[in-house]
């Protein structure tokens, strides 16, 4: 039988996505993003310091941190209070290694901003609407220090967005929600820039090969979802906060 998707969608059309700009008062940069029934608040704050490996460089640092809330999946999650899981590091370190490909260091001085990506409600692709979210977030903060004259120009060249893909049931599928990711032959999590540079491919199959003509569909596909994803990004920044 034919897997019907959720939200009727067709095999390339992503979930409904929507990104609210100045959720919270206090962090230069807050936004709640929405992909589907995924839902993260992602925050950037500035510090104005460095890491000591990093100080004598001349370039500022972006880095990120992720975790899930205790209610957000069925089950409650335990919190991490003194080191996260590894899961919870490969994710945060996926998110700053894709937002520092698209940041020119020598633009940012002499600090840190930090992107905190806190998952409220999981429906799959969480890794991935952090990613969307953080770069929002990002830029706010960048708008911010701008705004206070700390900064001559944007640090950040172009945007960049994520998107997963897979092949569920035979078929290749486009940002997939919890149950498909679950029962997924292959699974794809996948950073672009605007100008069509991949930042991170992340993929294998789930006890399952897939060929070269299948891995072109599925990058080919994600191409395509994270154009639409930047274009989303791109209107929500064009807005007035809140």
């Amino acid at each position: 039988m034919k897997h019907q998707r959720s939200e009727g969608r067709r095999a390339s059309q992503l979930r409904s996505l929507t990104f609210v700009r100045g959720y919270t008062d206090r962090a230069p940069g807050s936004v709640l993003v929405r992909l589907g029934n995924t839902t993260l608040l992602c925050t950037a704050t500035v510090e104005e310091s460095l890491p000591p490996w990093r100080k004598e460089s001349g370039l500022g640092w972006v880095t990120a941190e992720y975790d899930m809330l205790p209610g957000s999946t069925g089950d409650r999650r335990p919190r991490r209070r003194h080191s996260p899981d590894g899961r919870t590091v490969e994710i945060q370190r996926l998110i700053g290694r894709v937002m520092r490909s698209v940041i020119d260091f020598t633009r940012v001085g002499p600090r840190t901003i930090w992107l905190d990506c806190d998952v409220l409600q999981a429906d799959g692709g969480t890794r991935t609407a952090a990613i969307n979210g953080a770069y929002v977030a990002l830029c706010d903060a960048v708008r911010w220090l701008k705004s206070r004259k700390l900064l001559d120009g944007s640090p950040v060249v172009e945007a960049v967005a994520a998107v997963s893909v897979g092949k569920v049931g035979g078929r290749i599928l486009l940002d997939l929600d919890y149950e498909e990711d679950s029962s997924a032959e292959v699974d794809f999590n996948v950073a672009m820039t605007a100008s069509g540079r991949f930042v991170e491919v992340q993929g294998a199959g789930e006890g399952c090969t897939f060929t070269r003509a299948e891995l072109d569909g599925m990058l080919k596909a994600a191409a395509g979802g994270i154009r639409e994803i930047i274009a989303a990004q791109t209107k929500a920044l064009a807005r007035r906060r809140g």
